[in-house]
């Protein structure tokens, strides 16, 4: 079954309810001189990508990147830490929910790794020694994807988008699973699959040609990565888009993981830089 198979189609937006925070602390508010970007980049939605399978969120939720600046965060998903727990094996195996902060319409969350108010934009950033530009591209993932096909599933790969998570590396490894034949190799392919936060590993149902998988609840998360000693990226789940600086909008995706240590190669999306910089956000 042909990639080319798996066409991109838009969705019908769903409606989220903006769930209230219980975080004390106040999200910095949005700086004036930021605005006039702000108020261009809302004028200027035009049509976006939704990737096969994806349902976009509702257009009042959206991150915004500021030009060699921080994430502005539209509508007020929830925001919470997630930590990676291991199992018996030492791999990657669940997420454990923690601690939950404010997010307001305007809240600009750490894009440069150097805030002290983490995991919002104290305007380190001006300072730093860090490269913000945006080196992603804009084409579908799916377009640069790698398929292997198994005799239920077929599991497409961009490895460019790698969070280095490593829920992928459970039992013989995802792209060794999805090929055997067997009820267990099918469900641990799409456990692995689904946990992969930057949604580089996608299952396919190749009786359908449909993608095996629900769209997530519309949330932002702060990973925690014990395992490899470092704080991960800022996922996003339930079909957030992301525009760039430039006012483009890039692929409407359930999960993706955007850059918070300012290391990427890929900006804004993560490379698992995090784990070799060990990037420490104090949370």
């Amino acid at each position: 079954m042909a990639i080319a198979a798996f066409e991109h189609r838009a969705e019908a937006a769903q409606t989220i309810r903006k769930l209230a925070t219980n975080d004390t602390r106040r999200a910095p508010p949005l700086c004036i001189r930021e605005q006039p970007q702000v108020e261009a980049a809302m004028e200027r939605r035009d049509a976006v990508q939704v990737q096969q399978g994806s349902v976009e969120a509702d257009p009042a939720v959206s991150v915004v990147i500021l030009k060699d600046g921080p994430y502005l965060i539209r509508g007020a998903p929830p925001l919470h830490t997630q930590t990676i727990e291991r199992n018996e094996q030492g791999q990657s195996w669940q997420f454990r929910q923690g601690r939950q902060f404010a997010v307001k319409d305007g809240t600009r969350l750490c894009r440069c790794g150097h805030s002290q108010n983490k995991p919002y934009c104290d305007g380190s950033h001006a300072r730093a020694d860090v490269d913000l530009t945006e080196t992603a591209t804009f084409e579908p993932m799916l377009d640069s994807a790698q398929e292997i096909d198994g005799p239920r599933y077929a599991l497409t790969d961009n490895e460019r988008y790698c969070a280095f998570a490593r829920f992928c590396d459970n039992g013989e490894g995802i792209w060794n699973e999805v090929r055997q034949p067997g009820e267990q190799h099918a469900r641990l392919t799409m456990y692995m699959a689904h946990h992969c936060p930057s949604g580089r590993l996608l299952v396919w149902d190749r009786a359908t040609g449909e993608l095996a998988e629900e769209p997530s609840p519309v949330s932002l998360s702060l990973i925690e990565d014990p395992g490899a000693g470092a704080s991960g990226p800022l996922v996003l789940r339930g079909g957030i888009r992301v525009e760039s600086a430039s006012g483009e909008s890039y692929e409407i995706r359930n999960r993706q993981t955007l850059c918070r240590c300012g290391a990427s190669s890929n900006k804004p999306f993560c490379d698992g830089s995090h784990a070799t910089i060990r990037f420490q956000d104090g949370l």
